[in-house]
């Protein structure tokens, strides 16, 4: 296949549209199911970069969650906890996942609001187990190198049959050079092909100099995940997984503290309050999910005063107090930090230290360096600069 017509391109109003090699050469991808449109495609692409790179850097199976054209949550292939298992909506009936499910789980589960709706994608071949923890999710698409035979039933029963499944040739190898067109200006690149290890965490620059291999393996996550994610960009990462990602803002505070904030609802998921919430047998995932991100909320009381909380739960729910909220924050430790770019002022650190950081790395290069130094060895925090910069428009 040469060319792929899609419906429209961003928007309905925007056509002729259609994916296609400026060389004329073939796709590198086929489409299995479905008919995915433009952004379901930016999606996939980006996705499957940012899982492929993973799975290099990491050795272990990688999943992504996107949503318009930035990842929601990313994740390798570390078996999941019982307490995991029950935030991320894992039936208690399944057995050991194989890695990639857990990977999956792991990436869809880190910010479930951000991910309904969402574009998978998967560094290996999507396994029968994968795929049944999809099967109850409300998604798009997904993209990976293959698909088990029993997984692809299960996949193409999505959606009444309509769901968009894409199977990418592993072996593709993009151009060097990669060209966009903005107002009929066409712009021109080399891609961005800077490589992501361990060996970038060297230079420690704080009087910490402890990363450990854990850390080490959720800095290099929070790295690749920023790579393919809109700038400016911020991602928090704990336990080989993304839990916090801020993407597109202008001001980096900002995005340190939408990071923040996610990473935080990840960590409150896991309280025994949200864990014990007296849901109704017969509401959904959504439901519930949007109802979760209700009650850790500052406000849920005035919205539960209404009444409107016996439409989800047999029982009017414990209050769950700002001081109780805040107390089991305090105890969330060992939390991985990377930023696109660096960090122009200490700010950004004490909003990090309030969701647990305890490692960063960041490019450097701020005239105000030594501030931000300054702040992470008040706080017994260790950070490195990379000296790169992963800036993604």
């Amino acid at each position: 296949m040469k060319e792929f017509q899609l419906k429209y391109g961003c928007n309905p109003n925007q056509k002729p549209s259609r994916i296609f090699m400026e060389n004329g050469s073939v796709l590198p991808v086929e489409i299995l199911n479905g008919k995915p449109g433009y952004i379901n495609f930016l999606d996939a692409f980006n996705g499957y970069q940012l899982v492929k790179e993973l799975k290099e850097a990491t050795g272990l199976p990688a999943a992504a969650s996107f949503k318009h054209v930035s990842p929601a949550g990313a994740a390798v292939g570390i078996p999941l906890t019982e307490v995991e298992k029950k935030i991320y909506w894992v039936d208690e009936k399944v057995g050991d996942l194989s890695p990639l499910a857990c990977a999956y789980a792991r990436a869809r589960g880190a910010d479930r609001m951000s991910s309904f709706g969402d574009f998978i994608s998967l560094s290996d071949v999507c396994d029968t187990e994968t795929a049944k923890l999809i099967q109850h999710e409300v998604s798009d698409g997904i993209i990976a190198p293959g698909y088990e035979e029993e997984a692809l039933e299960i996949l193409r029963a999505k959606k009444k049959g309509n769901y968009n499944i894409i199977k990418i040739n592993p072996s593709y190898v993009p151009e060097p050079l990669e060209r966009k067109q903005v107002y009929g200006v066409t712009f021109e690149q080399g891609r961005n092909e800077f490589k992501i290890d361990s060996n970038l965490l060297e230079n420690v620059v704080t009087d910490n100099k402890e990363i450990p291999e854990s850390a080490k393996i959720d800095l290099i996550i929070a790295l690749i995940t920023l790579k393919y994610t809109q700038s400016n960009s911020v991602c928090y990462s704990k336990g080989g997984q993304a839990i916090g990602i801020g993407a597109g803002q202008q001001s980096r505070i900002h995005c340190t503290r939408l990071a923040g904030n996610k990473a935080d609802n990840w960590y409150l998921r896991q309280h025994m309050k949200v864990l014990t919430l007296p849901f109704k047998e017969n509401i959904g995932r959504a439901e519930r999910d949007n109802a979760i991100d209700i009650y850790i909320g500052e406000d849920y009381m005035d919205i539960f005063e209404d009444g409107a909380w016996d439409k989800i739960f047999t029982e009017k729910p414990a209050i769950f107090t700002r001081e109780e909220k805040r107390a089991w924050l305090e105890t969330n430790t060992g939390v991985s930090l990377g930023s696109d770019a660096f960090f122009p002022f200490g700010d950004n650190i004490e909003r990090a230290v309030k969701s647990g950081v305890n490692y960063i790395a960041q490019p450097g290069g701020s005239v105000r360096d030594d501030l931000v130094i300054e702040s992470c060895n008040k706080h017994n925090i260790a950070m490195c600069f990379t000296g790169m910069r992963l800036f993604h428009h």
